[in-house]
């Protein structure tokens, strides 16, 4: 069961969009929330021209300042806002520079059942922190909830659309979001492509009959459109509250390279997505 959920913040306007999922999620499952604020420092050691004297590390220096001052100012709006959403709640503060922070949040995220996050890539008016969405997503070993910019919660999940092809990281999505998907109303499994030969998912089928779930199962042709195309057309099609897939790709050094399906999702998707690697 989901217990401890943690929701990225940030000091921007999307950090009220996130509370609203996660106050949701965590009163309905009576769980705690954790909001993890990532206060950005200047990297000094980036920062610093070659040449640069006193004047110059002066400059950089009450920019730091600045920035914890700054951040002062967020952590105490945000304790005041969780504190106000009548469920068991805290507040995390990170002041670090970006690549520290990228893993100390994965860290924090090992121990967390759900991490909540907005789409990291699109069109938005508040950054979007696509390295740090990546990070925990390939290193967490946690499940992702991914919400489109500035998406307000719209009520209770009752449709999950499950975008299903048997891999394994569709299966840890698939487990990873199970109760969401028992608590739906209507579950439907959408397959891309399937094998001609064979009944689509019947074993995804008997799985989550055992579940007590009845899915719907949709079956698609590509037919030379990217997959990705073909997932969201299905989404807007049942109107899904929620879109459960793997997230296909991997980390060569700091390089994230996904899967053309779960760039196209990440970029575009009207509906929230719990994604797993």
């Amino acid at each position: 069961m989901i217990k401890d959920i943690m929701v990225h913040l940030d000091g921007s306007p999307e950090d009220e969009i996130r509370l609203e999922h996660g106050q949701a999620l965590a009163t309905a499952g009576r769980a705690h929330l954790i909001g993890l604020f990532t206060n950005q420092l200047p990297d000094l050691t980036v920062a610093m021209p070659m040449d640069g004297g006193a004047a110059a590390i002066q400059v950089l220096t009450e920019l730091q300042d600045q920035a914890m001052k700054d951040g002062d100012v967020t952590a105490r709006r945000l304790t005041e806002r969780l504190a106000g959403l009548q469920v068991p709640s805290e507040l995390r503060r990170f002041d670090e520079t970006f690549g520290a922070l990228t893993g100390k949040v994965v860290d924090q995220a090992r121990c967390a059942d759900l991490f909540i996050a907005t789409r990291c890539y699109g069109k938005a008016k508040s950054p979007l922190w696509p390295d740090l969405v990546e990070a925990v997503l390939f290193g967490s070993g946690r499940a992702l909830l991914l919400v489109p910019p500035g998406r307000r919660r719209q009520g209770p999940i009752e449709t999950v659309l499950v975008a299903w092809n048997g891999s394994r990281e569709s299966a840890r999505a698939l487990r990873e979001g199970l109760e969401f998907i028992e608590q739906a109303a209507r579950v439907v499994v959408l397959v891309v492509d399937p094998p001609a030969d064979a009944e689509p998912v019947a074993e995804l089928k008997a799985h989550l009959a055992h579940h007590n779930i009845v899915a719907e199962v949709v079956t698609a042709e590509s037919r030379d459109r990217d997959v990705g195309d073909v997932i969201l057309e299905e989404a807007r099609r049942v109107s899904a509250d929620l879109v459960v897939m793997g997230a296909y790709g991997h980390t060569r050094l700091r390089e994230q390279v996904f899967g053309g399906a779960t760039r196209d999702m990440l970029t575009t998707s009207e509906s929230p997505i719990l994604v797993a690697h």
